[in-house]
């Protein structure tokens, strides 16, 4: 029978610790989780009209068209998807590195999509010379699919865990408004 025993806090103390670490690769899986969650969400607004060409899709044909169209048209939509889950899972690895107060707090999530889209459209396209120019039904569609892409992000049940239970840490204020 094998026992796991902790590492005391005071060896921990000036070494890179793995709970350090636990964080981000957590939000890196939600980060994938969350643009899976988005996907479905675009499959609708595209469906509707809304969105004629996801972000993903306009990316990856601008940035890497000879190697987009080497593959066959049918498997095309499933690099566009793995494309956008590995995306997604670094804007979660970025997520995890804020500090916890900040990724604690319910505002967090939301306010993360509503960043990542501002990024994109501000920085990304521009920088990539995609057009964007949306009609309002588009802007409101890739707006509400980074706020649930932000939602699940910061979601539990895995941010209570990126801290260990008994880290000597005192309790946060009672102004804090953390998530349960």
């Amino acid at each position: 029978m094998t026992q796991t025993l902790r590492t005391p806090p005071r060896l921990l103390e000036g070494a890179p610790a793995e709970r350090e670490r636990k964080p981000i690769v957590r939000a890196a899986a939600r980060g994938a989780i969350a643009s899976m969650a988005m996907s479905g969400l675009r499959q609708l607004t595209t469906a509707l009209g809304l969105v004629p060409y996801t972000p993903p899709e306009s990316v990856i044909e601008k940035t890497a068209p000879a190697a987009f169209h080497a593959i066959p048209a049918e498997r095309r939509p499933a690099v566009v998807e793995i494309v956008h889950w590995l995306y997604g899972a670094g804007g979660g690895a970025v997520f995890g590195l804020l500090p916890e107060p900040v990724r604690r707090r319910r505002w967090a999530g939301p306010v993360y999509g509503v960043l990542a889209w501002a990024a994109f459209e501000v920085a990304i396209a521009p920088a990539l010379g995609l057009p964007r120019k949306h009609g309002a039904g588009e802007r409101v569609a890739l707006l509400t699919d980074h706020v649930l892409y932000g939602v699940v992000v910061a979601a539990s049940p895995w941010p209570h865990k990126d801290r260990p239970e008994d880290d000597g840490a005192p309790p946060p204020p009672s102004w804090a408004e953390e998530r349960p």
